[in-house]
């Protein structure tokens, strides 16, 4: 059963391109890892003021995986864009 995992990220106020930029740099790089299904970085409106970073895996190990074992999110020397994050996860359900 596939699962999903959502990182919500709050930024400060005009920090959003700065994010956007940075994602867009390096969007291929979780491609290649094992059961990795689908990702989507997910602009605010409406009110919210987190981005939302979707990935889909093929299982929890799969993520576990990935999270426990990749390389740093940013080789440079770059501050993080991010003044706060949570962690949500989520089982797939199967309706067919």
């Amino acid at each position: 059963m596939s699962i999903v995992v959502i990182n919500a990220l709050k930024i400060p106020a005009g920090a959003g391109p700065e994010l956007e930029s940075r994602f867009a740099a390096r969007k291929a790089s979780v491609d290649g890892s094992p059961g990795f299904e689908g990702f989507q970085l997910l602009r605010p409106v409406a009110g919210e003021d987190r981005y939302f970073v979707y990935t889909q895996w093929a299982t929890r190990e799969d993520f576990e995986n990935w999270r426990d074992n990749r390389p740093g999110h940013d080789s440079s020397a770059q501050k993080p864009v991010a003044e706060g994050m949570g962690l949500l996860e989520f089982e797939v359900v199967d309706l067919g």
